[in-house]
């Protein structure tokens, strides 16, 4: 599916007209014009490709998959590549859809390598800031941009409060040890995912703003400006995170190592308890005369000894903190 549409003055002047149309549209003065296509191949962006002059190179890299977000500067355009990002909190993992873009100066083609990519989120975002119309590309640029990274930054969001819980599970006090483990794992790939799209969004935004593309102009730039922010802060929460999916798992490890510890320590202890009187009752079951042999005296005798030392260990160890 190929979605088209022409801005004249800052007004959208016509929208769904043939990509064959683009060139005749580009002939008109201030008029800037978005081609969107789905899934094409290099032989649907040819034609596109010799309307516009766009590089081969940019070409071939708009239909392979699993780019790195980047922009590269070629003679008359720039060419983008991001990627949208959605993030399920049931099962904790990150779907991710690929955008590559061509940005000229009077036209914007995006290409999305698959119908996951949510170009009508774009469209509505352009339909509701107009007053920025009137700068044509860069008004675009920034429409497409500001979704992507809004995206991003909510799917961190969304993280730090699946790592919060997580916080939380590692101290209670019956732990489930496999769920902590699964779920722990699971976080940390999915912000090892996020890391790789989200950090490279400061340089491509920021080399986007260089007054030698001219694709920012002083109406959109403190806008460009503002989403370079949200971009430098979900790269930096993101890396935070990371980190501190770690701390977590070597604080249950700690933690779980510290409970064994304590188990062991109360094992032994009662073990000690319990030897005691074992050795008292198995020295007066000797088949030999011992004081009290064949009488009542002897067994209370015995009792008496194994509750004194039993009680007495018991107090010492209890003492010490070895129960």
């Amino acid at each position: 599916m190929t979605r088209t549409r022409a801005y004249r003055d800052g007004v959208l002047h016509k929208e769904d007209f043939p990509v064959a149309d683009v060139s005749d549209f580009l002939a008109e003065p201030d008029t800037a014009v978005w081609v969107d296509l789905c899934e094409p191949s290099e032989a649907d962006l040819t034609e596109l490709a010799d309307e516009l002059d766009l590089h081969r190179l940019a070409v071939e890299d708009a239909v392979q998959e699993h780019q790195r977000p980047k922009l590269d500067r070629y003679d008359g355009h720039a060419f983008l590549t991001a990627y949208a990002v959605r993030f399920d909190a049931g099962t904790g993992d990150v779907a991710m859809s690929e955008l590559a873009a061509f940005l000229t100066r009077r036209a914007l083609v995006t290409v999305r390598k698959d119908d996951g990519f949510d170009i009508e989120a774009v469209v509505r975002r352009w339909d509701q800031n107009t007053e920025l119309a009137k700068s044509g590309v860069p008004f675009l640029a920034h429409g497409l941009l500001d979704f992507v990274v809004d995206g991003q930054y909510e799917a961190v969001q969304s993280l730090d409060e699946q790592v919060e819980a997580l916080e939380d599970l590692v101290f209670d006090d019956r732990p489930n040890q496999s769920l902590l483990q699964r779920r722990s794992f699971r976080l940390r790939k999915s912000l090892t995912a996020l890391r790789k799209v989200v950090l490279p969004m400061r340089e491509v935004i920021s080399s986007l703003m260089r007054p030698d593309l001219r694709l920012a102009d002083e109406l959109t730039r403190p806008y460009f400006e503002d989403v370079h922010d949200h971009a430098r802060q979900a790269a930096e929460q993101t890396e935070a995170l990371r980190e501190l999916v770690t701390t977590i798992r070597e604080t249950q490890l700690n933690l779980q190592s510290n409970r064994l510890n304590l188990v062991m320590k109360k094992v032994t202890g009662w073990a000690a308890v319990i030897a005691v009187p074992t050795a008292v009752t198995g020295f007066y079951g000797q088949n030999v005369p011992y004081p009290g042999y064949g009488a009542t005296s002897g067994f209370w005798a015995s009792t008496v000894v194994v509750l004194v030392l039993s009680v007495g260990l018991y107090a010492l160890f209890k003492k010490k903190d070895w129960l």
